[in-house]
């Protein structure tokens, strides 16, 4: 059965208000939590960009729910020595509820210190070199490592889990999908593609559970819905790797002046019908995922809420029993 769960967006909300929804996602039936982790926002728009680790502290007493950084990025901005650090400690404070879900970033995140941004092979690389470095230090051991990319000197963690959280890897071409499926012990996408997921098993994944997150937009007024989701995400009208290769929240807003609002809302349920919503995660069920986190786009946190528990989530719910 697919379990379902919410995608905590930090670039749209504040970390109080990330606490009250993952509440909200536990009392109306969600089994899991996606929480992005960026310095910036994608666009001004979205307004908010709080640091992940502060707030996954915070859910370790707000909710029971497992917890998946949706993703974290290892390579640059922060050195895999000390994510390696604050994901054993998110562990701990979780109950073994934790997930690392780990992928090659953008420079909009990862450019803040100077660095120059690596071409998507080179992540790559550097991606696998910092997985490496996290599995060392979570033995426990006392590490020293030389690297292509990474030096750790006599470094050692104390505070460990009785287990080491699950290391899920982000892809979305064969390359960083065949990456997963060799090291990682998850799959993360966001794309309803059962051809990725081929590519993950036969590197390696077969039996390592798949994710997918996506966004949606409920509202009572369809049209307050599109132009919520053409306000605040744009950006998914931009096609290739611009995502990847764009340094500021302006320079996305600059490109998205090219994106329609229909544009948008095409790929994106928006509105109040419980069939347009369904459609969109039947697509995803169907593409083979075992996890599936739905993100609400805009500030109707609690009618989307209410309108999922209700209308949405049982019908998926008693289809796949059917099945």
């Amino acid at each position: 059965m697919t379990k379902f769960g919410y995608f905590l967006s930090c670039e749209e909300h504040d970390p109080k208000e990330l606490l009250r929804q993952a509440r909200l996602a536990e009392q109306h039936g969600f089994e899991g939590l996606w929480i992005s982790d960026h310095y910036h926002p994608w666009v001004d728009a979205q307004g908010q960009s709080a640091f992940v680790w502060a707030v996954i502290g915070a859910l370790s007493e707000a909710t029971s729910l497992p917890v998946t950084t949706a993703v974290t990025c290892p390579i640059i901005r922060i050195h895999p020595s000390i994510i390696a650090q604050a994901a054993a400690t998110a562990q701990v404070m979780l109950d073994g509820r934790f997930r690392l879900g780990l992928g090659t970033g953008e420079a909009l995140n990862e450019h803040i210190h100077g660095d120059q941004w690596p071409p998507a092979s080179e992540r790559r690389r550097m991606l696998e070199e910092a997985i490496e470095v996290i599995r060392r230090l979570w033995t426990g051991k006392l590490v020293s490592f030389r690297g292509e990319f990474y030096d750790v000197d006599t470094a050692r963690l104390y505070t460990l889990p009785d287990k080491p959280p699950p290391i899920y890897i982000s892809g979305f071409g064969p390359k960083s999908t065949e990456l997963a499926g060799r090291i990682g012990d998850g799959y993360i996408s966001t794309a309803p593609s059962s051809d990725m997921i081929q590519v993950f098993r036969a590197a390696g994944g077969q039996g390592k559970p798949t994710a997918a997150g996506f966004k949606v937009c409920w509202s009572e007024d369809a049209a307050r819905a599109r132009h919520n989701v053409h306000r605040l995400w744009p950006t998914n009208g931009i096609p290739g790797e611009a995502s990847q290769l764009l340094p500021l929240p302006r320079h996305f807003e600059q490109l998205s002046q090219l994106v329609t609002e229909e544009a948008v809302a095409d790929k994106i349920a928006c509105g109040p019908s419980a069939d347009d919503h369904i459609a969109v995660i039947r697509q995803y069920v169907e593409a083979g995922y075992d996890e599936i986190y739905i993100q609400q786009v805009g500030p109707e946190q609690d009618g989307f809420f209410s309108f999922y528990a209700e209308k949405v989530l049982p019908r998926c719910r008693t289809t796949q029993a059917v099945r």
